[in-house]
This record gives structure tokens, sequence and C-alpha cells, in this order.
């Protein structure tokens, strides 16, 4: 793809979203179900997880205008008061974007396009809803569904061919409904274009600490 081209391109996820929210769904309440589950234990080294102490297991109505996205599969909420809630979106697992701070010092093929679109998804949203699961992940960011105008976000995104989905791997958490969802956005999508996230996330963290090892070193 040409340089000139990919500002397009990212323009046009984001209007994208903005297309795929435009059919306000009908309001949307999570489901009693089973008790939440934890998610998958945790990689040797990581912190352990701690339980969710906000509200969770049910849709909790979020003002649009106090997230703020982060990348595709990440957004931070401002609540009133100086609350500051890291939502780590379940069911998904997007094109990483540089982070320099968690040794990612590149973005990802399709890492800006997912976040374009997920910038395009939750600036056209009217309502918002989140529903958290019971427990936080290993590095205390909430685990939860965001519900845009009535749709799962995940679903949208999933769709769109710009995230993975991560329910075969960690599980419902706790809320089947969506991941189920998600399952079957998944399937409809066929193939993605791009490596799985994870495996991007440990090549550069290798990167990132041979540059710390041998600094001033070209590497690749």
């Amino acid at each position: 793809m040409g340089l000139r081209s990919r500002p397009r391109l990212v323009a046009s996820l984001s209007a994208f979203a903005v297309l795929a929210l435009a059919a306000h769904g009908a309001a949307w309440r999570a489901p009693a179900g089973p008790p939440p589950q934890a998610p998958q234990t945790p990689r040797v080294g990581t912190p352990a997880s701690k339980p969710q102490v906000r509200p969770n297991g049910q849709a909790v109505a979020v003002d649009p205008s106090i997230i703020v996205v982060d990348d595709g599969d990440t957004v931070v909420i401002r609540w009133p008061g100086g609350d500051v809630e890291t939502v780590r979106i379940l069911g998904i697992d997007s094109p990483e974007t540089r982070h320099d701070e968690h040794n990612i010092p590149f973005d990802q093929p399709f890492g800006l396009e997912a976040r374009a679109y997920a910038q395009g998804a939750f600036a056209t949203a009217t309502t918002v809803e989140l529903v958290r699961a019971s427990m936080l992940d290993p590095y205390e960011r909430t685990l939860g569904y965001l519900i845009l105008n009535g749709k799962n976000y995940s679903t949208l995104i999933v769709k769109a061919r710009l995230a993975e989905e991560s329910v075969t791997h960690y599980g419902d958490n706790g809320l089947p409904k969506q991941a189920a969802e998600v399952l079957a956005a998944a399937k409809a999508a066929g193939p993605l274009p791009f490596e799985p996230p994870y495996v991007f996330r440990k090549r550069m963290r290798i990167l990132s600490e041979s540059q710390k090892a041998a600094p001033g070193e070209p590497h690749p």
C-alpha cells in the first residue's frame, strides 16, 4: 500500500464504523446468566488477577463523551470525580499500536486502522453501556463488553476484520451471550489480514529487550 493511500484507508475505516452504527438497535440488557467465571490463569511472571470492585455482570450506562480510545481493544473512561477506568474490551484482540511503555516500539500493520475504526465507532455512538466481568485482568484493568447503540462493539470490529476473537483462548469470562456473539462474528469474517497480535507482542518485546541490552546498535 502506498504511503499516500494509507491516510485515506484509515479515514475510510473510521467512516465504516459510522455506517455500522447508523441503525440504532433496541435497548439491551445483560442476562442474569450463570455466576461469572475468572479469566484464564495468567502466565508466570504476571500479577494475579483481582476481583472487580465496580458493579459487574450488568449493563452500566456510560456517557460517550467521557470515553477515550487507546486502540482497537482498549478504552479509558474518565468518570466524574476523577475516577479513571481502563477497559480491556472482552472477546477481541486487535493489532497493536506503538506503546513504548509496554515494550511495543512499532505499530503493527492494521493497528492504526483498528484504532481509527474504534474512534469512529465511539464518536458516533449516542448510547454506550459497559458490562463488566467479575475479575480485573492481571494489570488491574477492567474486563468488559461495550454496547454501542445496542450493538456489541466486539462483534462490529471482528466483522470489519480488524480484530481476532479471543473467546476461544480466554473463555466467556462469565458473559456467555456476548461471547457467543463474538464467536459467530469471527466465523462469518473468515481469515484475517494480520498476524496474531500476541505473536507481534512477543516479537516486539524481544526486540525491545535487545535494544535496551545493546543501545545504539542497529536492529531490523
